[in-house]
């Protein structure tokens, strides 16, 4: 009983630096296709403990206070330019960002969002 509380243990805190990586906090750049075009903007995010995102973003659209949450791996963020509702949805895989945008249904794409090197 004691070898399988002590392995239980050990799984644990083995695991724990990895569970750690999975928030969304530090500056990204998003490499993003649409129908109308390409685009790189920055995303600043800061995640609290419970999963809600606020930040920044900046890009061809302009700039904006960012909100959004990020749960189990799934994330959505969000934001509005001059009245239209930009929304980003997507996965946390293997430390990228990468999923779907709505461009205020003036366009929909795809993303990949890299952190940015300091």
């Amino acid at each position: 009983m004691k070898k399988s509380s002590l392995f239980l243990l050990t799984l644990l805190i083995l695991s724990l630096p990895a569970l750690a990586q999975d928030n969304l906090s530090g500056q990204w750049v998003f490499n993003v296709e649409t129908d109308m075009g390409s685009g790189a903007p920055t995303f600043d995010l800061k995640q609290d403990s419970e999963g809600k995102i606020s930040g920044t973003y900046e890009g061809q659209l302009g700039s904006s206070d960012v909100t959004g949450t990020f749960l189990e791996g799934k994330f959505h963020l969000e934001f509005s330019i001059q009245g239209n509702a930009i929304v980003y949805d997507g996965e946390f895989i293997d430390g990228k960002l990468q999923g779907t945008v709505n461009l205020g249904g003036m366009a929909t794409g795809t993303f990949v969002g890299t952190r940015k090197e300091e």
